[in-house]
């Protein structure tokens, strides 16, 4: 329905950023999601063959989700609706159900656009399921958000989920061309410059194109391209795309984590500088580096583990900026120690054998006789004490006696475990010739 503010032509002169007049009019047009919406596109496909369900679209920032649902409704011929969860609520939701009802009724569908869906909850996503299914609305929800996280599998049964993709130098490059297309002139940048203002956009078409804007408003016609440094000044600084709370900072952490693991410091250091930058709270990191050293490293290399606590005590000592230093010497050390998660696997083996085999008690000659009764009923009678037994080992079984002997730690041959492997394999060996004696006894 056309209002009085766009009847006028008002809404045609009304100043609008340039990545809004720069909104593509076709699916083809969209760039950086191929996947999507190119010749054999997810998208393409589904219009191609005339049946058009319900997505969920997952996406960073500035990659084309409402464009791409603007154009979906148009090229469907749906009626679009746009909602944001931030500002609507149930009762925003009922009327928009009962309106696309109404334009059922005289043959037309809806195509029903929530951005943000993942701040709806429980209730607010559970009011969809009915409208969904009888067809009164096709949704098509936006999110930057982890869907398996955020949204109802009730929801999640009843959309495709579809994700699209961080725009990469070639699209915002197109995106570029358009602008300066559109303003009948070169972005004034020099070349280094140009390729700052690509990665502060960080793959967001929109961030991209407002800051071209800003240029342009910045340097007339005549002026001479700005540099890095002048860049710098137009645009400010961005923050890195990060939210302590959201997928960002649980993929850097993994990422740095694995890095570690993978026993590569330079992407170690590259993403513990990403999540500083960010903001993230240095202490959090410093966990997840002690972490790294009982996990990955274990008895491997016993001193990651006093390296990581003293990492975490300097920058308490020290606070930032000059505490974080400490906290990326504990990186660079994590990831170039000898790496072993047997001590990480021969625990979760011993817990889950604990759960298995209940309250087994050990065996009466490990167990101290404090009473004249225990002593009478045979506890600790034939315990032999090591430190007088040759070797300072005795073989003794200190299992259950309903339980065999089993192994859970077992060392590989690097770094301190290599060591520590040579003595299981001597002990072991000591113990297979005392039950040799005990057998021939």
């Amino acid at each position: 329905m056309t209002n009085l503010f766009e009847a006028a032509g008002l809404e045609r002169e009304a100043p609008r950023p340039l990545a809004d007049r720069l909104r593509p009019e076709s699916l083809a047009d969209v760039v950086g999601q191929d996947h999507l919406v190119g010749p054999e596109g997810v998208f393409t496909r589904m219009l191609r063959s005339g049946r058009f369900g319900s997505v969920i679209l997952w996406g960073p920032p500035g990659t084309g989700k409402t464009t791409i649902a603007r154009l979906l409704a148009r090229e469907a011929k749906l009626v679009f609706v746009q909602m944001s969860a931030i500002f609507s609520g149930v009762q925003d939701l009922k009327k928009a159900f009962e309106a696309a009802r109404a334009q059922r009724e005289q043959g037309r569908g809806t195509l029903l656009f929530i951005d943000e869906i993942h701040r709806f909850n429980r209730t607010q996503q559970d009011s969809f399921l009915p409208v969904m299914e009888d067809g009164t609305i096709t949704l098509v929800g936006a999110t930057t958000e982890n869907p398996s996280f955020e949204l109802n599998a009730a929801l999640l049964s009843r959309a495709q989920v579809l994700t699209l993709r961080r725009l990469d130098s070639a699209a915002l490059e197109q995106l570029l061309a358009r602008a300066e297309a559109y303003e009948g002139r070169t972005l004034p940048l020099d070349p280094a410059a140009r390729d700052a203002l690509m990665q502060l956009a960080d793959g967001d078409g929109r961030y991209l194109l407002n800051m071209a804007e800003e240029i342009f408003a910045s340097v007339p016609g005549t002026g001479e391209p700005l540099d890095s440094a002048g860049l710098a000044e137009v645009v400010q600084r961005r923050m890195p795309l990060y939210d302590k709370s959201r997928d960002g900072h649980y993929n850097l952490i993994s990422a740095l984590h694995k890095s570690v693991r993978g026993s590569d410091p330079d992407a170690a250091l590259y993403y513990l500088a990403r999540m500083l930058v960010a903001g993230e709270d240095p202490l959090y990191i410093a966990r997840r580096v002690v972490r790294m050293a009982v996990e990955d490293i274990g008895l491997a290399d016993p001193q990651a583990l006093t390296q990581a606590v003293a990492a975490k005590d300097a920058f308490d000592f020290l606070g930032s900026p000059e505490g974080e230093l400490a906290i990326a010497q504990a990186v660079i050390y994590m990831a170039t120690a000898p790496k072993s998660n047997a001590a990480y696997v021969a625990y979760k083996a011993a817990t889950r054998r604990a759960k298995e085999t209940g309250s087994l008690s050990p065996p009466f000659h490990i167990l101290n006789a404090p009473t004249k009764l225990m002593k009478a009923q045979g506890y600790g009678k034939g315990y032999d004490y090591d430190h007088d037994a040759a070797e300072a080992f005795s073989g003794q079984n200190y299992f259950p006696e309903d339980m065999p002997r089993e192994r859970y730690y077992d060392p590989p041959e690097r770094g301190f475990e290599r060591e520590i492997r040579k003595r299981l394999d001597y002990w072991a060996k000591l113990r297979d010739q005392r039950q040799v004696e005990d057998d021939g006894q």
